[in-house]
């Protein structure tokens, strides 16, 4: 699949400053109102090392401000002008990412849960030459705070153990956002990130399984990730909201997502 074959969704872009960076960080988002403006807060210290590129969904509450943004050193922000969610927001941004150059991005969650200073370890880990880079709260090194209980037991004895099946290597933390890939990853021919397939969390589910399949490198690094107290902000409701995303588990590791096609292995 070539770049005129990507299945992209239509979005608008609006550059706030001019490239300085290998390194973009894409952070897919939707009405996070407070909480993204207090993560951007926190990540403006390494916006000379990445490139900070939004990816909205459209948010209505005024969180996309580019005045705001601007005094962040926001790079980028790309706004979906058609219907999608997280994976459609992140095909966007990649697509970005890829047309503009980047040699290796990032992605982390805008939801403020994220210790985000760990962004120079996942610019070290992808220089040194690691595809795939995820970020890990339970490896050494790693801190959890306030993790729901029901939450910790599904990703540490259901999530994990089916995608490091499928994967064929042991990970720790598959539904962390927190991550980074290689321009090599990205664009690998057995990869074909850009289908229309990838609305939801089939995404990101699809890309930890994927990179290890095709025998590329990989790590994990340790992050904070940490919840408020009190109600948790989620856009996954209980009951449907998580079926769909176990049975989007199953589907990545038995490789329902793999492109289908003679220079795809696996």
């Amino acid at each position: 699949m070539n770049e005129t074959e990507w299945q992209v969704p239509r979005f608008e872009t609006v550059e706030l400053r001019a490239k300085r960076s290998d390194y973009c960080i894409c952070i897919p988002v939707l009405n996070e109102d407070g909480r993204i403006k207090a993560q951007l807060e926190r990540m403006r210290p390494f916006s000379e090392a990445v490139d900070i590129i939004m990816a909205d969904g459209g948010s209505t509450d005024g969180s996309m401000d580019q005045d705001f943004l601007r005094s962040q050193n926001v790079r980028t922000l790309l706004t979906l002008r058609e219907p999608g969610r997280q994976g459609t927001q992140l095909r966007m941004a990649f697509a970005y990412a890829l047309a503009q150059g980047y040699e290796g991005i990032l992605q982390v969650d805008g939801n403020n849960k994220d210790g985000v200073e760990a962004i120079p370890q996942f610019i070290d880990a992808l220089r040194d030459g690691f595809e795939y880079v995820q970020g890990s709260r339970f490896i050494r090194g790693g801190e959890e705070i306030n993790t729901p209980f029901i939450r910790h037991v599904a990703v540490r004895l259901l999530a994990s153990p089916i995608i490091s099946v499928g994967a064929g290597r042991w990970y720790t933390d598959v539904t962390n956002g927190f991550r980074g890939y290689s321009r090599n990853y990205l664009s690998h021919p057995g990869v074909q990130p850009f289908r229309d397939v990838f609305v939801k969390y089939e995404l990101i589910l699809y890309l930890t399984v994927r990179a290890n399949q095709l025998g590329l490198t990989s790590k994990e690094i340790p992050v904070r990730r940490a919840y408020p107290s009190g109600k948790i902000p989620t856009k996954i409701s209980f009951f449907s909201g998580n079926s769909n995303l176990l049975a989007t588990i199953v589907k990545a590791a038995l490789g329902f997502y793999n492109p289908r096609q003679k220079n795809a292995k696996r």
